[in-house]
């Protein structure tokens, strides 16, 4: 692989920790700690913080440095393999007649989730003076130091190689870093530690007199904590990295390996598909996982943990696209993770009463773009409007019900889903407006975030109603009497249908005839899917023919771009689905790590290179997995989810998932085309 300019790092991830780490990992490469907050210089709000790079260091030969020689390094290749989460890099440093191989081998570990490993092999093709470098640096990120230590309290010797603990700019929070190394280099070896700079990186070095026929090894432990979760980050991260070590680096990677090997059971296999697209499906499939964990109590983001200072418009806030594309599939491939999401949302209840409040109205409102500390809305000023785009509340609660349909857990349902439904039942019932036309939700901004309020948003209403009849269906199981009032409301909720042509309009003042972003947009598809508001087949099929009639100017755009396929599809349109698919999603992918990008590529080239953008990805493997196979979610038997005919793509010819998580047992997803219902196989 020859590296280009225009490429951005590979994306490493366990759902706590995030790196970007360039072709030559050692001198380039940035990190993102989940929960970990700071202001944002440009907009003064609370948003995502980088923290020290863990896995920084250098190589130098003959006293010639890697860090003040770049230009001579080689890049040979780098390869990302999504099987086991692993990056290996390879690069070549010239110092006068003689060149150092450096091989290079990078994982975030899964079973120890606040810990990042990385070995080096190097090896020289003439006798040399050979340094090896590791470092945990915080250079070129904002914040101060507010503590540095190469010595363990209470010991002669010292435990670790360093911590340091780190304040971001503003104050918000700090994070606790910490490393330990190790050294196989036979005899001769000289050691030694910065340990006097109060403001150098911390790093260790080790000296050799270096010989061709033999490898030196360096292994770098490190470990990221943020102060959300410990009052003493840089002690805890002592103690994790601690523990790492004693673990060692052949059984943290065999357990990343297991877990991993695990996760891919889930693995969503088109068949019949070819390869590119079973490529894209995987590539989506690995992102989707690593940017989530059972410990991700800070939720993710729209890029999970990546990060690249060409672009940081969403500065790492929850968003509702994380429940409603990215929530789906983990539900049923990672349900730990899945309940991970979602108890970001449970412990910030608190906020989300007190935003309703300030509003006007009752219950729980979940603020647009919600930060990792409280769970405050931190959404910039410069785009007051977003205050208006109010259905948040409907895709964080209708993913609470979604995890007591899959697990079928009785005490979830009790302690966590329903105070989440309730709330927003409360919230719909103080929002919604009694009119002659029956209920109607007014000035609200939907997917297609118009400038100025509409009424009646159709993905909003409907998406409204589905939530009530979910949060009724739950007060008969816990016997409240909250159900007529809430079931009377949706029944009643009013849905702008254009009569003359049979179809489901976006909102109120929206015309047959308008034309741009706004107009082409397909909300009250996605009212159908994924939220399954139930209509008649003659009004589906007349909505889906008109939005998809116009769907040339929306797609290429993120989010909804990647479900055109399943509309096609439902509407029989084989082929069309195929193409709607390549526009709407493999338009997106790009190289070398296939990763999702927010904009299609083809359709705006000038756009930034940005992702993995958890929207799209997420909203193609929920297409596949959720769309296609006509899987919908509820309290029925799961030989009842499935209420369409299987309808996929020209040349697929069934989507198979050897192992998902289906009522607490393991369940086998078999969905062939053609055939009246796909099928789960329940162990």
């Amino acid at each position: 692989m020859a590296w280009r300019p225009e490429y951005i790092p590979a994306y490493l991830s366990n759902g706590l920790i995030g790196l970007r780490a360039g072709p030559i990992p050692l001198t380039e490469g940035v990190a993102i700690v989940n929960g970990l907050a700071a202001i944002d210089p440009v907009e003064k709000g609370e948003g995502f913080a980088r923290g020290p790079y863990p896995i920084a260091g250098d190589i130098e030969v003959d006293g010639h440095k890697l860090s003040r020689l770049p230009l001579q390094a080689e890049f040979v290749e780098q390869r990302h393999d999504f099987a086991c989460g692993e990056l290996a890099s390879r690069f070549r440093f010239r110092s006068g007649e003689t060149t150092a191989t450096v091989d290079v081998l990078t994982l975030c570990s899964r079973s120890l989730p606040s810990v990042v490993l990385q070995e080096l092999h190097v090896s020289v093709d003439r006798p040399c003076r050979l340094v090896v470098t590791a470092k945990l640096d915080p250079t070129g990120i904002m914040g101060r130091w507010l503590a540095r230590e190469t010595s363990t309290p209470d010991s002669d010797t010292p435990l670790i190689d360093g911590s340091m603990l780190w304040e971001v700019h503003g104050a918000l929070s700090t994070c606790g870093a910490a490393y330990i190394t190790r050294f196989e280099g036979g005899d001769g070896v000289e050691r030694r530690r910065e340990e006097h700079d109060e403001l150098a990186p911390l790093a260790t070095s080790y000296t050799v007199d270096a010989r061709p026929e033999r490898a030196y090894v360096l292994q770098q432990f490190s470990s990221l904590v943020p102060s959300q979760s410990h009052h003493e980050p840089d002690r805890q991260a002592a103690r994790l990295v601690g523990m790492a070590t004693r673990r060692g680096f052949r059984k943290l990677r065999d357990e990343n390996r297991d877990a991993w090997e695990e996760i891919w059971k889930g693995r969503i296999k088109l068949i019949g598909a070819g390869s590119h697209w079973q490529s894209l499906a995987d590539a989506a499939y690995y992102y989707l996982h690593a940017s989530a964990h059972s410990s991700s109590l800070f939720s993710t983001s729209m890029f999970g943990l990546a990060y690249w200072p060409n672009y940081h418009y969403y500065r790492g806030h929850v968003m509702w696209d994380i429940e409603a594309f990215t929530f789906p599939t983990l539900l049923l491939t990672a349900p730990q993770s899945a309940y991970a999401l979602l108890e970001y949302r449970s412990q910030r209840l608190a906020a989300a009463e007190r935003n309703a409040a300030l509003h006007g109205y009752r219950g729980l409102q979940f603020p647009w773009a919600s930060g990792p500390r409280n769970g405050e809305e931190v959404i910039r000023l410069s785009a007051p409007h977003l205050v208006f785009e109010q259905h948040v509340s409907l895709s964080v609660a209708r993913a609470f019900a979604q995890y007591v349909h899959a697990t079928g857990d009785d005490d979830y349902l009790h302690e966590k889903a329903w105070p989440v439904l309730e709330g927003v039942a409360n919230w719909l019932v103080s929002r919604a407006v009694r009119t002659d036309r029956g209920y109607e939700i007014k000035e609200v901004i939907g997917i297609a975030e118009h400038t100025d309020p509409v009424d009646n948003n159709a993905y909003t209403n409907m998406a409204a109603s589905v939530v009530l009849r979910e949060a009724a269906d739950f007060a008969r199981r816990l016997n409240r009497a909250d159900a007529p009032r809430w079931e009377r409301i949706a029944d009643g909720l009013y849905l702008p249908i254009d009569e003359a042509r049979g179809f489901i309009r976006n909102h109120d003042r929206y015309k047959p005839e308008e034309r741009g972003l706004a107009a082409s947009t397909p909300e009250a598809l996605a009212g159908i899917f994924p939220v399954d508001y139930p209509v008649d087949a003659r009004l589906e099929r007349a909505t889906i023919d008109f939005y998809l009639a116009r769907s040339g100017e929306y797609v290429g755009r993120p989010m909804l771009s990647a479900l055109l396929g399943v509309y096609a599809a439902r509407a029989g349109d084989r082929a069309g689905a195929l193409r709607w698919f390549e526009r709407g999603y493999a338009d997106f992918i790009e190289d070398p790590f296939s990763e999702t990008n927010e904009f299609s590529l083809r359709r705006f080239p000038d756009k930034p290179r940005v992702g993995p953008f958890m929207a799209n990805l997420g909203g193609f493997l929920m297409s596949c997995l959720y769309g296609l196979p006509g899987l919908a979610l509820s309290a029925a038997k799961p030989a009842d989810w499935f209420t369409r005919p299987v309808e996929l793509p020209e040349g697929w010819d069934a989507i198979e998932v050897d192992r998902l998580f289906v009522r607490g047992r393991p369940a086998r997803l078999l969905a062939r085309h053609g055939e009246r219902r796909a099928s789960l196989t329940i162990d």
